[in-house]
Order: C-alpha cells, then sequence, then structure tokens
C-alpha cells in the first residue's frame, strides 16, 4: 500500500516554462505554415459565394433582361476603339475605351454587364487549375484584389467576331490563389465565361510570355472570336506578362453550360482545418504529459 501511495503523489504536474517557451513557437510555426493555405481557401470561399449569388441573380431576372444586357454589350464591342496599354513597371494592364455610334450615342462602360447586386460582370472558369472566380469592371488594385478585372479597352467578354476580351488577374498574393496558376495552363484547355446566363467556351490555341509593353498581342482579330487571361511573370518580380489565349468553341459544350450554371466546386474541404486542429492537440497533449514527467522529476528530487 506505501508503494501506490508514494506512485500517486509522483504523479504531480508541474509547469515548465522551457516546455512552455517550445510548444508556443512550434504554435507559432504551425500557424504560420498553414496561414496561406487558410487565408487562400477564405477567399476562394467569399469569391464563390459571389460568384454563386451571380448565378441565382442570372436564374431570377426576365430572360428579355438578360437579352437587352448582352445586345448592349455587343453594340458596344462593336463601336470600341481599342487602346489597351501596358507600361513596364506596373502590376495590371490598364486601359480605356470609348464607344460612340454615328448618332453621337456613347455607352457607359461601367454600367454595362452589371451581373449582381456585387458589381460583377461575369464569371470566369479554368477547370484544369481549378479556377472559378467573378470578373469584375476594370483593372485597379482594389478590383484586383476582390477577383479578375476585365481591361477596359478591349471587346466585353460577351463573344462575337472580331472581338478578344482580355482578363488580367494577380498571382503570389499571400491571402489568394487569383491567377497564381495560370502558367500550368496548357493548348487544348478550355475557359469558360457565364455573362448574363449566357455560356461560351474557349480552347487555348496559344501560350506566350512577352515584354509588358507587347500590345499587338492583346488586339482583336478579324473574324476571330478570342479571349485573353493576362498576368505577371515571373512571380514577384512581374517584368513579362503570361498571356494564355483561347479561340471560340460553337457550340458550347452541354457540360461546361451545366458547370457555369451551378455553385462553385471550389475552394473544397477545408483540409487546413483538420491539419491546423491535429496539429494543436499534439503540440499541446505533449506539452499536458511533458508537465507530468516534470512533476515526477521534481517529487523525486524532493525525496532524496
Amino acid at each position: 500500500m506505501a508503494r501506490t501511495s508514494d506512485t500517486q503523489r509522483i504523479r504531480h504536474w508541474k509547469l515548465s516554462r522551457s516546455s512552455l517557451s517550445i510548444a508556443l513557437l512550434v504554435q507559432v510555426g504551425l500557424s504560420l505554415l498553414l496561414y496561406p493555405s487558410a487565408a487562400a481557401w477564405v477567399s476562394q470561399y467569399n469569391q464563390s459565394n459571389i460568384v454563386f449569388d451571380q448565378v441565382e441573380a442570372n436564374a431570377e431576372a426576365a430572360r428579355n433582361k438578360l437579352k437587352v444586357g448582352l445586345s448592349e454589350a455587343r453594340k458596344y464591342n462593336e463601336l470600341l476603339q481599342s487602346g489597351a496599354i501596358y507600361s513596364g513597371g506596373a502590376n495590371v494592364a490598364e486601359g480605356t475605351g470609348i464607344a460612340i455610334s454615328e448618332a453621337g450615342e456613347s455607352f457607359d462602360y461601367w454600367k454595362l454587364l452589371k451581373a449582381s447586386p456585387t458589381g460583377t460582370m461575369a464569371r470566369l472558369l479554368v477547370p484544369s487549375i481549378d479556377l472559378d472566380l467573378p470578373v469584375y469592371h476594370g483593372t485597379s488594385d482594389e478590383t484586383l484584389l476582390k477577383g479578375v478585372g476585365h481591361l477596359q479597352g478591349t471587346s466585353l467578354p460577351v463573344g462575337g467576331a472580331g472581338t478578344r476580351s482580355v482578363l488580367t488577374g494577380h498571382r503570389g498574393l499571400a491571402n489568394s490563389t487569383m491567377f497564381t496558376n495560370l502558367d500550368k495552363v496548357e493548348k487544348g484547355d478550355s475557359i469558360i465565361i457565364e455573362v448574363l446566363g449566357e455560356v461560351l467556351t474557349y480552347r487555348v490555341m496559344k501560350i506566350e510570355v512577352v515584354d509588358p509593353d507587347a500590345t499587338e498581342e492583346i488586339r482583336a482579330e478579324a473574324h476571330r472570336d478570342l479571349v485573353t487571361l493576362v498576368t505577371c511573370t515571373p512571380l514577384g518580380i512581374n517584368t513579362h506578362r503570361i498571356l494564355i489565349t483561347g479561340e471560340r468553341v460553337t457550340p458550347t459544350p452541354a457540360e461546361d453550360v451545366t458547370m457555369a450554371n451551378t455553385r462553385p466546386q471550389v475552394p473544397g474541404f477545408p483540409w487546413w482545418a483538420v491539419y491546423y486542429t491535429v496539429g494543436t492537440a499534439a503540440v499541446w497533449v505533449t506539452f499536458w504529459r511533458a508537465g507530468y514527467r516534470n512533476g515526477q522529476r521534481g517529487r523525486r528530487r524532493a525525496r532524496q
């Protein structure tokens, strides 16, 4: 009985400052390690909700209203005088576009293709890299932190012969994926755009890296229906541009129509949360057990 009593007294927990310091350092390291994944997941989740709001808004809108919006955008494209410009030291493309009819009627770029109350213009999907993002008017820094920007001065993304819509996005953001994986796109991959209930599919046919001032590479071509995705490269240096150009596929594949009219499948299950929970539990269980070992050693020293 005496031996059992001694053993019970030895089972004493004691705080170890060194163990606590190690546990805190490991916890901070785990947090820093998983922060990019967590931030990117949260960003994608928010963007997916915005995209789904657009899908629902289009589903609820009167078909005639959507047709009028598309018709105005196509008329804008017919009248557009393109003037897209890249600056060598800029992170994003800039451009200006004016659309004026012979009768002097002008179109307000910022009011065309208002697809949802959140201000989105369209939805962009690139299935090969799990990209599903909202598209906004313009390419300001504020816009590109929310999603993809349409380069004003290029065709609106509604398709049509002799048009080229240019969509730009950031790479390498700490808290969002955006166009980070655009360099993984290959020829033959699909680029899907949903705009006011209409779905357009483009097949990637050209991939190139160009200087920032290579404006000829993004101009419209007669009789061709093109879309070009643009981002900076090399990652973090931004001295050149990656151009991913796709040509329209007609009719639009049925599976693409279905994909573009359903809820986004990204960002998927938050595995980072599982890793963080398991890692945190392991750190503090180990710390707690270490406290018992410290207490046991302390009691043994006291008995001696």
